[in-house]
């Protein structure tokens, strides 16, 4: 968090928390009441000030207020910077990852540093040039066999993130919030109940 947020909430420490305003799409774009935020210096605000609690529900910190997040997918989107790294949509770079997933639509999940992030749609060719298996580059007939895997299944394939080599799970998309530890659309718990957006 920037310090000009730590210095609010020193001044006005009992604001009250904002559901259901702010959103982040599968692609990484914040929105307000489903509505893209395009201006960058808004953009710039949020990214530096995103974080969780310790409920596993994403929020900006703007100033002595929180604005919960409604996730789409992952509380982080990843990106390739088109030279073979990954980068979140807050522009954090992701060289590490403590677990790997793949969903029945072929979307990769990671446990990283940051928080639970997920690659998909349009970066998809950086984890086709990363996965290894049995024979390498993996081809369709054994990428096909894994996406039929029941969720929680251990897979063939590995994926290779910066100087390690990951073993690759299945995990169904709805299963991510549980297994990764986050809230997809955060709810307010009982002493914030009169905050709710």
């Amino acid at each position: 968090m920037e310090d000009w947020v730590y210095r609010a909430l020193e001044k006005w420490p009992n604001v009250p928390a904002l559901f259901g305003w702010l959103g982040l799409d599968r692609r990484g774009r914040w929105t307000i009441r489903g509505e893209l935020i395009s201006r960058p210096q808004i953009i710039d605000t949020i990214n530096p000030n995103y974080a969780a609690d310790e409920h596993g529900r994403w929020f900006f910190q703007n100033g002595p207020q929180r604005g919960y997040v409604t996730l789409e997918s992952a509380p982080l989107v990843l990106h390739s910077d088109g030279c073979g790294r990954l980068l979140t949509h807050t522009g954090l770079a992701v060289d590490t990852a403590e677990a790997a997933w793949l969903d029945e639509n072929g979307a990769l999940w990671l446990r990283t540093a940051h928080g639970p992030a997920v690659l998909e749609g349009e970066d998809l060719y950086w984890l086709l040039e990363h996965l290894r298996g049995p024979q390498t580059p993996v081809d369709e007939d054994l990428l096909a066999e894994t996406l039929a895997l029941p969720s929680g299944s251990r897979t063939m394939l590995s994926l290779r993130l910066g100087a390690t080599t990951l073993p690759l799970g299945r995990l169904d998309f709805d299963a991510a919030p549980k297994v990764l530890g986050f809230v997809r659309e955060p709810q307010p718990r009982d002493a914030e109940a009169g905050a709710a957006g």
